[in-house]
């Protein structure tokens, strides 16, 4: 056992958060647990942290972007060495670690698959969501939607994800008033880590969950690919033919530079 699976180890049982085992590939530290292991992780953590100033469990997410910008932006870098759970957002490390790793990852947890596991979970254990990012007419839909189809999930707040540095303050104010069990934070790579990171202390909740534009996949205002291209790690395709103007040069450099990664740093 490594030091820092030794450490992580014994950070879970402080908090006392649910033992997640994980791998390192693609020089991170991503968990193996399926999506229902995460959603039930979830539960348990979120109930054991209702008590005075719990420290959030921060869960990131991998994927090929991911990958390449740990390695290109240093800030980045730090914020994603300090999440508590790291979960396979790219089917590509499902498959790499079937071939790679003596204990595969289990499946892929795509985020904008594990909100609607977490909220059909949260719902059935009365737990609370936090929306933070996205549009103000996104956020709102968004909320609306997971409400109206999970009923029983509570919604404690939301908040658009456009802000100054200098809202901050009254941002962590207004999530800690709401008291809220999940925070989802969807303000892209690599703000929503770096704001995740900077909070974490102040930030009162038992999970807080990046997202990305997760948000605008609830809502359908961005589309999921079909299945046959998510079943074969073309997901990542489907996004960048549907975004070209943005996504064309993030993917056109990132998917190579990653797919070396996860090859050389195992």
């Amino acid at each position: 056992m490594t030091e820092s699976t030794q450490a992580h180890r014994e950070e879970q049982r402080e908090h006392g958060w649910v033992t997640l085992p994980a791998i390192r590939i693609g020089g991170m530290r991503i968990v193996t647990a399926s999506r229902s292991a995460l959603a039930g992780a979830m539960v348990a953590d979120c109930l054991a942290a209702r008590r005075p100033d719990p420290r959030p469990r921060l869960i990131f997410s991998a994927n090929g972007h991911a990958l390449s910008l740990r390695e290109t932006d240093s800030a980045y870098r730090a914020a994603v060495d300090q999440a508590d759970v790291i979960h396979a957002d790219g089917g590509f490390l499902v498959t790499a670690s079937r071939l790679l790793a003596s204990t595969p990852i289990a499946e892929r947890s795509a985020t904008t698959d594990m909100i609607h596991d977490c909220a059909a979970q949260a719902a059935a254990h009365g737990l609370s969501f936090y929306l933070l990012g996205g549009t103000e007419t996104v956020n709102a839909a968004c909320a609306r939607i997971l409400a109206d189809t999970y009923p029983g999930l509570a919604i404690a707040g939301r908040r658009h994800g456009y802000f100054s540095p200098e809202e901050e303050d009254d941002i962590v104010a207004g999530i800690n008033a709401a008291q809220p069990d999940v925070l989802w934070v969807g303000l892209g790579k690599p703000g929503e880590q770096l704001f995740s990171v900077r909070h974490r202390d102040r930030l009162c909740a038992g999970w807080l969950v990046t997202c990305g534009g997760c948000f605008n996949f609830v809502t359908g205002d961005y589309r999921r690919a079909p299945a046959w291209m998510r079943n074969h790690n073309l997901e990542w395709l489907h996004r960048m033919l549907s975004q070209p103007r943005k996504l064309f040069r993030r993917y056109l450099l990132t998917t190579p530079h990653a797919l070396w990664l996860v090859l050389t740093r195992r």
